[in-house]
């Protein structure tokens, strides 16, 4: 596995760590539907949402933030790979957010923000922040 592989690996798994210990439940991690993929699908059983989140890691933000690289393809991919993977589990979940959470640092000194809902299918302008 590549060097970049393995780090965002790492990102992913960090990431899946802190949803546990906030109360996800994890339902599926690196979730492929044809070219489009989701990194951790998870299900917030207080409110009953499905939540699907990119997880973004870097070791440096010199030159970007790991936010900014989430692209409108990215998003829109995410969407589509929702929908698919809604339908098929069979299961009718009363709300879909998508989330982002970046990873920046090294695996022994690193920084996580998450931002819960911060992608919005079919809004103008697409991110709350």
């Amino acid at each position: 596995m590549a060097v970049h592989n393995e780090f965002g690996a790492w990102g992913e798994q960090v990431a899946e760590e802190y949803l546990r210990h906030k109360g996800y439940s994890i339902l599926e991690r690196d979730w492929h539907y044809g070219h489009k993929d989701l990194d951790i699908v998870a299900y917030e059983d207080d409110t009953q949402t499905l939540v699907i989140v990119e997880v973004k890691a870097r070791s440096t933000e010199a030159i970007s933030t790991a936010l900014q690289a989430v692209s409108i393809q990215k998003e829109k991919n995410m969407i589509g790979a929702a929908f698919a993977f809604a339908r098929s589990t069979g299961h009718f979940f009363p709300s879909i957010r998508f989330d982002v959470i970046t990873v920046v640092g090294s695996k022994t000194d690193y920084k996580l923000e998450h931002y819960p809902g911060i992608i919005k299918p079919g809004a103008q302008g697409r991110r709350m922040i």
